[in-house]
């Protein structure tokens, strides 16, 4: 089965694989999925080019290449189809981050390749770097909470960093919204530069973000030993 070129400049996964035409012989199941999957890689391309908010329901299915009404027999709407899309972006991401954070020993090497994998990630799918990065504070409140909640989930690896750190009276010398703001942060600044159009550039960050996250654990000489090497 040959996969369908991409649109330039949206780089969509291969699930945008279209069906042969006619009598195939594949089996149900297999058609549902694929056509499901078709139609969250259309929207991410009708998303990066229309934004969420003027994309309609027909951009959807043009870039899919599938009816309306097989549209509505798998999402009730483009907020269900853009909530799955966005959950496949995430389901991809952390695999990557837990993946390059597992092959690291220490602590700081692990926060700084798993902040390497979201960058490599986002700057090799731009569409859905935009989907996931930016699109996603404007799509309404239930996506807009589910982005947070992404964001939040990587706040327990920062909390690691904790181990040790105390003061003379034996208590945290790190602000309880430490990691909040962490990773509030290198949310906006990934976010800042996907709205430019300059995802592909995102791994220029790495060193400015990684000093970011680990100045308040490790101080800065040492934050910036790690962010070089």
């Amino acid at each position: 089965m040959a996969s369908t070129p991409s649109r330039p400049g949206t780089d969509l996964p291969p699930e945008l694989a279209r069906l042969p035409h006619g009598r195939h012989g594949l089996p149900r199941e297999f058609v549902i999925h694929n056509q499901r999957e078709r139609l969250i890689a259309g929207l991410a391309a009708a998303v990066a080019e229309h934004g969420f908010a003027a994309t309609t329901i027909t951009h959807i299915t043009k870039a899919a290449a599938v009816s309306r009404r097989t549209f509505y027999e798998h999402f009730e709407s483009k907020e269900d189809c853009f909530l799955a899309a966005y959950d496949v972006v995430l389901e991809q991401m952390r695999e990557r981050v837990i993946t390059a954070a597992e092959a690291a020993d220490e602590w700081p090497d692990k926060i700084r390749d798993g902040i390497a994998a979201v960058l490599d990630f986002f700057a090799a799918e731009p569409a859905l770097a935009r989907l996931g990065m930016v699109e996603s504070f404007v799509a309404g409140p239930e996506i807009s909470k589910r982005h947070r909640e992404a964001i939040e989930s990587f706040i327990p690896i920062l909390r690691l960093g904790r181990a040790g750190l105390v003061d003379d009276a034996g208590l945290e010398r790190l602000p309880e919204t430490t990691e909040d703001a962490i990773v509030g942060g290198m949310a906006l600044l990934i976010a800042r530069r996907v709205a430019v159009g300059q995802a592909e550039q995102l791994p220029e960050l790495l060193p400015d973000l990684v000093l970011f996250a680990l100045t308040p654990y490790l101080g800065p000489d040492e934050a910036q030993r790690v962010a070089n090497a």
